[in-house]
């Protein structure tokens, strides 16, 4: 096979704070979020897929937040990790494809910088990465504003 697909989903918790971290952008909002690293919800769901395409398992094998080395780190490490891993078994990433799910903070104003710095550490051109927003119409805990979550599909081809 010359390709895979991967597909991946992260959710985090809203708690003390003055901005969210999505897609590597620090976006202004009332709370933070309840995580072990930086929390960013995008890049989480983003490894996720990327893991799965590789069948390497999921985020929480390779960076656990039971070990320390992890606490309040930058996710986008996390993703040049993956990036490393599928590279050294032949892949590239073709494209991926982001949606964020919350009613707040606003994430289209964010989506280009997001965009921009996902390519930039996917080592592809921006049209190759998607990002963009839905609310949950209120509904669950994100439509309560009690959280956000993230989803996310990769390909990956043969380099």
């Amino acid at each position: 096979m010359n390709i895979r697909i991967g597909q991946g989903f992260d959710v985090h918790a809203f708690g003390e704070g003055d901005h969210v971290v999505l897609g590597g952008v620090r976006v202004p909002h009332d709370r933070g979020v309840v995580a072990h690293s930086d929390g960013d919800v995008v890049i989480h769901a983003l490894c996720d897929a990327m893991l799965g395409a590789l069948a390497l398992g999921d985020i929480g094998q390779h960076f656990p937040p039971s070990d320390a080395r992890w606490k309040d780190a930058d996710s986008r490490a996390f993703l040049r990790h993956c990036l490393a891993l599928a590279s050294e078994r032949g892949w590239r990433m073709g494209n991926a494809d982001i949606t964020v799910i919350c009613e707040r903070p606003k994430v289209g104003p964010h989506a280009q910088a997001m965009r921009e710095l996902l390519a930039q550490d996917l080592a592809v051109s921006v049209e190759e990465v998607s990002v963009k927003a839905t609310t949950s119409e209120k509904l669950g805990f994100t439509g309560r504003g009690e959280g956000i979550g993230a989803m996310a599909v990769c390909l990956l081809v043969r380099a």
